[in-house]
């Protein structure tokens, strides 16, 4: 087998393995809290702690990747990656799984700022889009197969199932990157900027500390306002060291390149956007209204990631042989007119009713993809790649953990805070279903939803401006 398509195979098994873990988890939220006796906000951080994990050590792991080598790495995050699954598939408490799902975060984190920058390596120009689309359609379909995959698994085997079923694959994968892939990135001995790391870690996870704990009256508003005011302060900290420093981690002089600056920007708000979609999907279906088990509540997001495996490697071929930068903002505008429709979804909605949205939004997702991860791993020298792929993915995996934050705000403001409590946890029996609280439940997710769209259109301003420049 030629060696590019043996780098694109393991690396896309890798991002697929990490992205699926991303979301397998969110369905299989009622069943956890029913079993480990979790509280609401032990199951918040249970989802959200992968995201902030992963987009806090990511630029790190891109710069470590440069240093040491790419793929050196890659294996090492495959191996954490299936540790952190096993231990995970153990755990008996939802604290010790908060730990567990730490481990697996940081074997994501290799996989996912190593394997753009060694398909870029590996394939020419001219086929590196349709490349980066197929290793992009598998972090994002995997995402939403891992909650059809996850809510079958919860239904008949339990939640500890959904962390099985990585264990074989992973230690076939670590030991087939291994013996297969070899090094063709440039090497180049640097400094890691630890204060850099450290300034951006704390911000992200004091800003969403301040919101999450906030939102759920854990904390009362002028603490959770000094938190969230000192997790800006450290993010404005941490963007001074970066001007500062001789070899910053997150690398400023990047953003000098239009073609880079637009499309990371795009990304950060398209992430922002869809990053909680599936969350909200899972809850809606799962809620008080129309009551699906995990398994059926996952069938009804299958169109999603149909429309995804079709259009992400279409555009990415397309953009392989036009070189058109317009597929990004079409891309954008289709999932936004997708959340539009999804505004004006009821309280019940048959699969068949929700098929044109779903398919809107994936499709959309698949159409941007591509074209825009090829872009900013094509903008950037050689051998910058691995701190360019880990930017990138920070900003999505930053996006992604605020808009989580975003929608636990919503909910919180908008529903009293023991019928959202009933809703997170699967107990929302003790609601009246035809009353008031699924009435706010509905305007919760029709605004989150609007939110979205708008985020989504503003998103297309930098990819219009890169198109025109």
């Amino acid at each position: 087998m030629n060696y590019k398509w043996i780098a694109l195979s393991n690396t896309t098994i890798g991002t697929l393995m990490a992205s699926l873990d991303r979301n397998i988890i969110i369905i299989a939220l009622p069943s956890i809290a029913s079993e480990l006796h979790t509280s609401l906000i032990t199951l918040v951080w249970i989802a959200i702690g992968y995201w902030v994990v992963t987009a806090s050590v990511l630029l790190t792991f891109g710069r470590l990747a440069d240093m040491f080598g790419r793929v050196k790495l890659y294996n090492l995050g495959f191996a954490l990656f299936t540790i952190g699954s096993t231990l995970c598939s153990i755990s008996q408490t939802g604290e010790q799984l908060i730990v567990f799902r730490v481990i697996q975060a940081l074997g994501a984190a290799f996989l996912f700022s190593n394997s753009a920058a060694i398909l870029t390596d590996v394939f020419p120009e001219n086929e590196r889009g349709r490349a980066l689309g197929l290793n992009q359609l598998s972090i994002v379909v995997g995402s939403v197969i891992g909650l059809a995959l996850g809510g079958f698994l919860t239904s008949y085997l339990g939640w500890r199932s959904i962390f099985w079923i990585n264990i074989p694959i992973g230690l076939f994968a670590t030991a087939w990157s291994y013996a297969k892939l070899r090094e063709l990135g440039t090497i180049k001995k640097e400094k890691i900027d630890w204060l850099g790391n450290a300034t951006l870690s704390g911000g992200l996870v004091f800003l969403l500390i301040g919101i999450t704990f906030g939102s759920f009256q854990i904390i009362d508003v002028f603490f959770s306002l000094f938190i969230i005011m000192g997790g800006t302060a450290l993010l404005t900290l941490f963007y001074i060291v970066e001007k500062k420093v001789p070899q910053p981690m997150f690398d400023l002089s990047l953003f000098k390149i239009n073609l880079f600056t637009s499309s990371n920007l795009a990304i950060f708000l398209n992430a922002l956007a869809r990053g909680a979609f599936t969350l909200v999907m899972v809850f809606y279906l799962q809620g008080p209204s129309m009551g699906l088990d995990p398994f059926h509540a996952g069938i009804y997001l299958i169109p999603v990631s149909i429309a995804l495996s079709i259009f992400a490697p279409v555009s990415g071929w397309l953009h392989d042989k036009l070189k058109l930068q317009i597929f990004t903002p079409i891309g954008l505008i289709v999932s936004a007119v997708g959340f539009l429709m999804l505004t004006g979804i009821g309280e019940t909605t048959s699969f068949y009713e929700s098929v044109l949205p779903l398919v809107l939004v994936g499709a959309g997702m698949g159409i941007f993809a591509s074209p825009n991860r090829a872009t900013i791993m094509s903008s950037v020298p050689s051998y910058r790649r691995g701190v360019a792929a880990g930017i990138s993915t920070t900003l999505v995996m930053t996006g992604s953990a605020f808009s989580i934050g975003l929608v636990f705000l919503v909910f919180s403001q908008t529903m009293p805070l023991d019928a959202a409590q009933s809703v997170f946890t699967g107990s929302f029996n003790a609601l009246d279903n035809t009353g008031m609280e699924v009435n706010k439940f509905m305007i919760s997710i029709h605004f989150i939803f609007f939110i979205s769209a708008i985020i989504m259109v503003i998103s297309v301003i930098p990819s219009i401006t890169r198109w025109i420049t």
